[in-house]
């Protein structure tokens, strides 16, 4: 079976420019001994607001496998496909993230539920975990509140994958199933009938991207309780090490955390927990890249900062639009954008700092940063005017794009202290 490394980490190129510098990150980590390797994804609706092909994604690493001389694992995601969108993504991918959130609490049909419940009484009653101090205490009407919650969505998994492995073949992929676009987060005891219905299907599952409690944005930090996150994130470790234990699951099943750009609040937990339970990480850097792309031609100055204000102009007169795909992951104070105007008369050093994530910054503007982020279609519109502009400041995108996917997120979580 093709097997997931340990720790891996997906990383987006919305334009296709920047796989080299983020294979330099990685790079940087394996010469500190921390071998994690990149998962480049894209998804539909990207490619759809692009206007590219999933093949792009795996033509672009692939060129910047080669010209480094990564010798290490590579790999490259379907991201939140479904079968309505994972067609295209057949021949270049070799990672699938299954999303069936949307089918999160519709309710299943009441022979697999009553199915479900006779295989696993186990489920009922007082369950102890090693590694959780209070053990689960439920009764076959909450395990069947749960399990109606959720076995639909891990059925229509059970689906796309084998509709996959139908024509990749068994063992020639990776399986992730997200469930973190909802509402509500799974608490470990649903995470463990999760997984025992995602057993029951058959699916090889190697990573499982449950919803946490508090927010998580889209290039911005971590907002909610990092104590109560702690707790989650550590049940949910022992949960998935049960799981494999009781139902045979994957060995290297581990906890992926979307998005988890920029949660820098979060990481100094998520290393300390991961040694507790001898746990692996998947960690997915959602468009990050894109935002050092925008800080990089700021920073050049000239005609890269002018093409930057310009893309924030567009923006900012078509945040509606733009922000309502993204209104569950974004949280923007709109009165408090400044005006493109305002903007227009910005230096380099004001528009990188409010666009870097340094919260020490007074310059750094979070609401700025969410609205460019969700904001990439406006570069898409321009085609080969943005990507010439790419190209005329590779030297400081470049930079920003390597040291930030490695000083902000690499280090901290896998490689500090």
């Amino acid at each position: 079976m093709l097997k997931l490394s340990r720790y891996s980490i997906g990383v987006g190129d919305r334009f296709a420019h920047q796989a080299r510098p983020q294979l330099r990150a990685f790079m940087l980590a394996a010469e500190q001994g921390i071998a994690v390797v990149p998962v480049w994804n894209k998804s539909n609706r990207e490619h759809t607001f692009i206007g590219t092909e999933p093949t792009s994604v795996r033509e672009a690493a692939l060129a910047a496998v080669r010209e480094l001389n990564w010798t290490k694992p590579w790999h490259v995601d379907a991201d939140h496909i479904n079968l309505d969108t994972v067609e295209r993504f057949l021949a270049p991918s070799d990672f699938f993230t299954i999303d069936v959130a949307h089918f999160i609490g519709q309710a299943p049909l009441a022979a697999d539920l009553d199915a479900f419940l006779a295989r696993h009484p186990e489920l009922i009653g007082v369950v102890r975990i090693p590694g959780i101090g209070q053990p689960f205490t439920t009764t076959r009407e909450s395990v069947a509140k749960t399990a109606g919650t959720f076995l639909a969505a891990v059925k229509e998994a059970g689906r796309i994958y084998r509709h996959i492995a139908s024509r990749k073949g068994e063992g020639n992929f990776i399986t992730e199933v997200s469930m973190d676009e909802t509402d509500s987060p799974q608490t470990p005891p649903e995470l463990l009938v999760i997984l025992a219905a995602i057993a029951d299907e058959k699916i090889p599952i190697q990573t499982i991207a449950p919803k946490f409690t508090g927010r998580f944005n889209k290039g911005v930090d971590y907002v909610g309780d990092v104590a109560q996150f702690t707790l989650e994130f550590e049940s949910d470790l022992a949960v998935i090490a049960h799981a494999i234990r009781e139902y045979g699951l994957p060995d290297n099943l581990k906890l992926s955390v979307h998005s988890g750009s920029d949660k820098f609040s979060i990481y100094e937990p998520i290393r300390k927990a991961l040694p507790k339970f001898n746990a692996g990480l998947h960690l997915k850097t959602a468009g990050t890249t894109w935002l050092e792309e925008l800080i990089g031609l700021a920073e050049a100055g000239g005609a890269g900062l002018a093409l930057a204000k310009e893309i924030y102009a567009e923006a900012y007169g078509h945040a509606e639009e733009l922000c309502a795909p993204y209104a569950s992951v974004i949280d923007i104070e709109y009165a408090k954008l400044p005006l493109p105007a305002v903007v227009a008369g910005w230096t380099s050093e004001q528009y990188t700092g409010a666009m870097r994530h340094d919260s020490k910054n007074p310059l750094y503007d979070k609401s700025v940063r969410q609205l460019l982020h969700v904001g990439f279609k406006i570069a898409a519109k321009l085609g080969d005017r943005y990507l010439n502009m790419l190209d005329s400041c590779e030297e400081s995108i470049s930079r920003n794009v390597t040291l930030n996917l490695y000083d902000r997120h690499i280090y901290p979580l896998l490689v500090a202290g």
